[in-house]
């Protein structure tokens, strides 16, 4: 595993770096003829990146007909609901942009978790490529970070943090008792390249915890993101990372 970590001053710096950075890894791999397979995020920091990438010159110069977007996790609402990832996505870049709608693979959290969980298992299978493990292998899965360390839908002592087969469960939030739909971690880690994204300083303890691989970070799912063989990043702001 390769880790890299990148501060931010200005809130402004943190996705123009990483749009620009989206763009040139997209055009290489177009270049070489191949698909793009990426799984988003929800959450605020995400949707100031996702805002960056339906602008000039992100909007027409990166080769959308070759990316596969999916999504970490989703929750099990319908797509056009307030809480729902993919109409944050859709709404800052997805409808603004040259993309194929056979390249979004949405969670359709309008479906029963126990029939979605097994349908987007499905979608996944049959669209992302296979890595050495066995497993798919995206090329690209961005991440959020809550205030208890969760990531994706992957809470604080959760059973779902030990599922070793499964592509996606079935997650439920410890305090609402709202069920999502979420990609496993041996699925996160299988990835090429992971890309946390954090902002504010209420982030900073765990961020710490975390990067200064204290005991205690082992409470958190966040800490249990390390990429077998791929990158791991960790785009934060100045506040985030004041205790570094």
């Amino acid at each position: 595993m390769k880790l890299e970590i990148y501060i931010f001053s200005d809130s402004q710096q943190l996705p123009d770096t990483l749009s620009r950075d989206f763009r040139r890894s997209l055009e290489v791999q177009a270049n070489a003829g191949g698909s793009v397979f990426v799984a988003l995020s929800g959450g605020s920091t995400p949707r100031i990146f996702f805002e960056r990438l339906a602008v000039p010159p992100y909007r027409e110069e990166i080769p959308w007909k070759t990316v596969h977007f999916f999504w970490g996790d989703e929750r099990c609402v319908p797509p056009d609901d307030r809480e729902s990832n993919f109409k944050m996505a859709n709404d800052a870049f997805l409808s603004h942009v040259a993309i194929p709608d056979n390249n979004i693979h949405r969670v359709m959290g309008e479906n029963p978790p126990q029939s979605e969980v097994k349908r987007y298992e499905n979608e996944i299978r049959n669209h992302v490529p296979l890595g050495t493990r066995g497993l798919p292998q995206f090329d690209w899965i961005f991440l959020g970070m809550g205030n208890d360390g969760h990531t994706a839908s992957l809470f604080p002592g959760a059973i779902t943090l030990l599922e070793k087969e499964a592509l996606c469960v079935i997650a439920e939030h410890p305090t609402s008792g709202q069920k999502r739909i979420s990609l496993t971690l041996p699925v996160i880690n299988n990835a090429k390249r992971i890309s946390f994204l954090v902002t504010g300083a209420e982030k900073a303890t765990i961020v710490r915890e975390i990067l200064k691989k204290s005991p205690s970070s082992l409470n958190y799912p966040a800490a249990k993101v390390k990429p077998f063989n791929g990158v791991l990043e960790w785009y934060l702001d100045t506040s985030a990372a004041k205790g570094l």
